[in-house]
């Protein structure tokens, strides 16, 4: 797969709790931080002090390859127990794409709840592109490798999408506060 056809990762996991108790997971953009190895902190930016479609989050970021870096999310789609979803962008144009573009995010993240006998079917996705990432800076040092490198980045995103799932599962499940 290459870079231009918006690679994407699903991963999804069943939860012994109800879609209520796992939103508020979810929904806590502090707590993949604790979870995924990559995201080092997440904070709302604007004095946003609730989820709304619009609202806007910083992350700091952490990968060996790449050091440090932030990037600005927008909330995107936003169902009370069902869907939270928001885009990323570069506010620092670390990967050279230019001005930020909402419109065309450097990745796109997505969890989905449905409710099944009494508990949830969790799933968490992440879209890349179609805006420059760290992935573009790595297909331009070897553009031959490309579908390499998107395979490696996807990877990458699964381990951290599964570790980010084990986790909320496992607060859910045991009716842990994040």
């Amino acid at each position: 797969m290459r870079y231009a056809d918006g690679p994407t990762v699903t991963c999804e996991t069943s939860i012994e709790a109800p879609p209520a108790s796992v939103w508020g997971l979810v929904t806590d953009i502090g707590l993949p931080a604790r979870l995924s190895p990559e995201l080092q902190r997440a904070e709302w930016l604007d004095g946003a002090r609730g989820l709304a479609v619009g609202a806007r989050f910083e992350g700091r970021n952490h990968h060996e390859l790449l050091g440090d870096w932030r990037t600005h999310a927008c909330v995107t789609e936003l169902v009370e127990e069902r869907v939270f979803a928001w885009a990323v962008v570069d506010p620092d144009d670390r990967f050279g794409g230019g001005e930020p573009d909402w419109a065309h995010p450097l990745a796109s993240w997505r969890f989905e709840l449905a409710p099944r006998d009494g508990g949830t079917v969790l799933r968490q996705s992440a879209r890349i592109g179609p805006a420059r990432s760290g992935v573009s800076l790595a297909v331009d040092r070897a553009p031959d490798r490309e579908e390499a490198i998107v395979a490696m980045r996807l990877g990458e995103l699964r381990t951290n999408i599964e570790a980010t799932l084990r986790g909320i599962k496992s607060l859910a499940e045991t009716g842990e506060q994040a």
